[in-house]
């Protein structure tokens, strides 16, 4: 009794590893048919020679990519750091053609909003003793409230309460704030307790992980340059 072949049954799947085991006996075969070979990527060049060109030219276009996009991040930090450089050579230009300490502060405050994007800068200083008209007063030892004893810079989130950027204040999302010890002509103490501060507008403008050696350059041309003058009591 003959049986008919089942015609909905789906033939078997080949499995990798006869295949494998096949074009090993016979890679020939496989040689023979260029056709294939083109269609898998594959380029031959005589007996037993193929080369991956497809392939391999792949790789290496992934590859140069990857380089290109490191390059352009490297490019692009470079060109940040040196407009960011140039523009601090600048402000300090601007700071030493001050004629007044009351014309210093306001030249911080310019530079920091035209200069660098900030919402403001100032400079403060402690009693007992004058304060120039435009610098914000502390009390005493309100910088090492500021900074800590020992410290001389603080990056993060604004203060409550700071007060030190007067109309832009409420714009103020984080700070650095700068120590400075300047020696006025005439004054009998070695260094009047002062700081620069700087506020941005963004929350991450200033952050304790950043850099700051720029702000840090700045408040030292601050505070240079405030030494010409003696402090009226």
């Amino acid at each position: 009794m003959s049986v008919s072949p089942d015609l909905s049954a789906k033939p078997e799947e080949p499995h990798w590893p006869d295949i494998r085991a096949w074009l090993q006996a016979h890679p020939q075969t496989l040689l023979d048919d260029r056709s294939l070979l083109e269609e898998i990527g594959l380029k031959p060049h005589g007996r037993n020679v193929v080369e991956f060109g497809r392939a391999a030219l792949t790789k290496l276009e992934e590859a140069a990519e990857r380089e290109a996009d490191a390059r352009k991040r490297i490019e692009a930090v470079a060109r940040a750091n040196f407009a960011a450089q140039t523009q601090t050579h600048v402000a300090a230009l601007d700071l030493m053609e001050a004629r007044n300490p009351s014309d210093l502060a306001r030249r911080l405050d310019a530079v920091a909003q035209g200069r660098f994007g900030l919402a403001g800068a100032a400079i403060a200083m402690e009693k007992p003793g004058g304060v120039p008209f435009g610098w914000k007063a502390l009390e005493v030892g309100g910088v090492d409230a500021l900074l800590g004893d020992h410290g001389l810079t603080w990056l993060g989130p604004n203060f409550d309460g700071l007060g030190l950027f007067s109309a832009a204040e409420d714009e103020v999302r984080s700070v650095a704030l700068i120590r400075m010890a300047p020696q006025f002509p005439g004054s009998e103490t070695p260094g009047r307790h002062a700081m620069c501060a700087f506020g941005s507008p963004e929350e991450d403008g200033f952050t304790p992980n950043m850099g700051c050696e720029l702000v840090a350059f700045i408040a030292r041309v601050v505070e240079r340059t405030a030494e010409r003058w003696p402090i009226l009591s």
